[in-house]
């Protein structure tokens, strides 16, 4: 049996007195017990508590936090919530700290499953990003007791940000405005204009620009292609960093369309790491990921580099979970999403559709597929990590706990396509979404 102590004031309270506050759970899976002494937890800012991680009889961490609510629609529509989280010491200052064995950091995130009953796919992709070179977060399973309330399962995640460990790219000061430094790095994303934001009307020149091109490639349209400062932040980008950013995004889009755009040396080949760019596209179609392209993009460029796609970001709604824009199919290509749903306001921009009507990068990607499908994306790389991630939640009552805390496996929640009966249905309904996704991809990539 596994002694989860809930920590009733962790900086006043003595071991001997946590002995009293015990909880007993059959489990050998991460406990993060959050203590925030009665203060609600706000969507901003961040408000301090207290966090303890227990590993069966081993106490990880013991130390402050500043923690809030994270997430867009998550947010509004969920019971379950997500939570964005700092790593203080007790003046409230962000120190680095290596939760659950990762690389020391300061910002985290727990993110909870909840539309997602498989609780993996985020897991899954991130992993398969990571095998195949392409940086994306860590991930840990844990479950979560918020004030003495069992919240279930929930998975750690690195949050995306400029880090040895994280992106690796060079650190840009607010005063770094010389020509031999300004060119990186930079971490931009498409997006939301705020985590929690579901507006259309809050983008502004502080914390964004928009592409001079509409999502056809064309000039002066309504529509438009937004990206947001992250990395410098709003707050520390300099007006030098902000024009030399847009500047770039500028001739690359300008030599994409112009009449040269496939030639390596004049063309936009000189703006974009094209690997980064090909297995972006081969993990958000073999996720059929709604978002992709649109939102939850990021995009980073280091110092006398070319901008590079990634890390890739957000797949709650991927693999077949999701009932709008024809997101649940197997069989057609979400970087089409535009055609499927030319009102919505967060379009596809013009560059996917533009670059594989070149022969070398839809040549890139036809022999990228292939290589991939002989290793990391092989069907038994893919389905081995599946019943792997399943085995070690299963192993540790996770599963269990999870849907006696939230009981909707036989509920509709936003956006799902399918809905299934137990946890074994949700299962077989992502390994059959899958194996015929990868089936047609097979088939269908060689004609791009």
């Amino acid at each position: 049996i596994f002694t989860l102590f809930y920590l009733l004031s962790c900086d006043n309270t003595s071991q001997s007195e946590l002995d009293e506050k015990i909880i007993d759970i059959d489990s050998s899976i991460l406990q993060f017990i959050v203590d925030t002494k009665g203060k609600e937890i706000l969507d901003e800012p961040k408000i301090p508590a207290i966090l303890m991680i227990k590993d069966n009889n081993d106490t990880l961490y013991n130390g402050h936090i500043g923690i809030e609510l994270r997430g867009s629609t998550s947010q509004v529509f969920f019971d379950k919530k997500s939570y964005g989280v700092e790593t203080w010491n007790q003046d409230g200052n962000d120190i680095d700290v290596g939760l659950a064995g990762f690389p020391p950091e300061e910002d985290w995130i727990f993110q909870g499953p909840y539309s997602d009953k498989s609780l993996i796919r985020n897991a899954l992709i991130y992993d398969l990003s990571n095998k195949i070179g392409q940086y994306a977060t860590r991930t840990q399973f844990f479950e979560m007791t918020l004030n003495g309330d069992f919240l279930g399962t929930y998975l750690l995640m690195e949050k995306i940000k400029r880090d040895k460990n994280r992106v690796d790219i060079e650190k840009l000061g607010p005063n770094d405005n010389e020509p031999k430094v300004i060119s990186g790095g930079y971490i931009i994303k498409i997006d939301k204009s705020t985590g929690e934001s579901s507006g259309h009307g809050d983008y502004n020149e502080d914390i964004s620009f928009y592409s001079k091109y509409d999502p056809n490639g064309e000039e002066g349209k309504d529509k438009k292609i937004y990206f947001l400062y992250d990395v410098p932040s709003p707050e520390n980008i300099s007006k030098e960093q902000k024009n030399y950013i847009q500047s770039y995004i500028n001739s690359f889009e300008e030599a994409l369309l112009s009449n040269n755009f496939s030639d390596p040396i004049t063309g936009y080949r000189q703006f974009i790491d094209v690997n980064s760019f090909v297995d972006f596209f081969l993990l958000n179609e073999l996720s059929h990921n709604p978002d992709a392209y649109r939102l939850s993009t990021y995009m980073h460029k280091n110092r006398d580099s070319k901008l590079k796609m990634g890390p890739i970001w957000d797949f709650n709604i991927a693999f077949g979970n999701v009932n709008y824009c024809k997101g649940e199919n197997v069989d057609n290509w979400i970087f089409k999403y535009n055609d499927y749903c030319p009102d919505d306001f967060w379009l596809v921009p013009f560059w996917w559709s533009k670059l594989l009507k070149d022969p070398y990068f839809a040549n890139e990607v036809k022999s990228r597929w292939q290589e991939l499908r002989q290793n990391a994306l092989s069907d038994k790389i893919i389905f081995g990590r599946i019943d792997l991630l399943i085995s070690k939640l299963e192993t540790s009552g996770a599963i269990k706990r999870n849907f006696e805390r939230w009981s909707i496996l036989d509920q509709w929640i936003w956006p799902n396509s399918y809905v299934g009966t137990t946890y074994e249905s949700e299962i077989s309904y992502l390994k059959t979404w899958l194996s015929q996704r990868l089936t047609w991809m097979d088939s269908n990539i060689p004609s791009l």
